[in-house]
């Protein structure tokens, strides 16, 4: 039952677009710059990126900006990373949702054998960064993926549980997600997560769960977080392997420079949603 939905179709002129921006914003392109580079009048991509965004290509570049990020992350705040949900506008006044995310670890012997005795059912969803695929084990979610390729997203997704068994279909923590990304979604139910990784790797992913919508952390602040000052590779190595895609935001991780860095579902794409995130803060708070 696959289909271009149009929001994803609208995604991918998007990301090129920010791949433009984000390559070249020290030059400050224009929107006519921008709209040339992805083949559509300046009208018409200024009505399509502001439907996608929620806000103006303008602005946008600000928000993805080496100056934007920077001031997200200096000291002179007076906040700490993981203590600014409300000065941000995650409160009972805003428009943002309220994630409310535990994590629930896999036994050792899930965990060696592969996924052996698990039944994962999945299911595949259009979103404004582009078509996500969604797993679930009759715990909690135990994958979610931005892709490109079906057939190469659920092969990815069945070499981490080689022996588990799959069906294609949705589930009640699949339901659970709908309406996630949506302009102002009502504050979801509690999302548990199943995961298949090592105790250092689990501390890591609830590290990144205490970051808010539109805050940046780095991997320095994460490491000192769980109490592993000088584990900053560790962090970064135990962060490019998360498993869950947005759920657990690993893209609000940038290097301390200010600079994004890389992400596993492509740099574009963390771009859009530290972008994405920023408008809804900044725009509708």
């Amino acid at each position: 039952m696959h289909m271009e939905n149009q929001d994803v179709i609208n995604y991918h002129r998007i990301e090129r677009a920010i791949a433009y921006i984000t390559e070249n914003f020290r030059t400050q392109p224009t929107l006519a710059d921008v709209a040339a580079h992805v083949h559509l009048s300046p009208a018409h991509f200024q009505r399509i990126f502001a439907e996608w965004a929620g806000t103006s290509p303008k602005k946008f570049l600000k928000y993805i900006s080496l100056a934007h990020a920077k001031e997200l992350l200096a000291p002179s705040r007076g906040l700490t990373l993981f203590d600014t949900a409300h000065e941000i506008g995650l409160s009972s006044t805003s428009r943002l949702h309220d994630l409310f995310v535990s994590i629930e670890g896999m036994t050792p012997a899930m965990y060696k054998q592969g996924g052996k005795g698990l039944r994962i059912a999945y299911a595949f969803y259009a979103s404004p960064f582009g078509e996500l695929l969604v797993a679930s084990t009759e715990t909690g979610i135990c994958h979610a993926a931005f892709c490109s390729d079906r057939q190469r997203a659920e092969a990815e997704l069945r070499q981490q549980f080689r022996n588990a068994e799959y069906v294609q279909r949705e589930s009640a923590f699949h339901h659970a997600l709908r309406g996630i990304f949506a302009p102002a979604p009502e504050p979801l139910s509690r999302i548990k997560l199943h995961l298949k990784g090592t105790q250092f790797q689990l501390k890591v992913w609830e590290a990144l769960l205490k970051i808010p919508m539109g805050a940046l952390g780095t991997y320095a602040s994460v490491a000192q977080h769980i109490g592993k000052p000088t584990a900053h590779r560790a962090v970064g190595t135990a962060i490019g392997r998360n498993p869950i895609a947005f759920l657990i935001p690993c893209h609000r991780v940038i290097q301390g420079s200010g600079l994004f860095g890389g992400y596993r579902w492509g740099t574009a794409r963390k771009a859009a949603l530290i972008g994405w995130e920023q408008s809804r803060v900044h725009d509708k708070s």
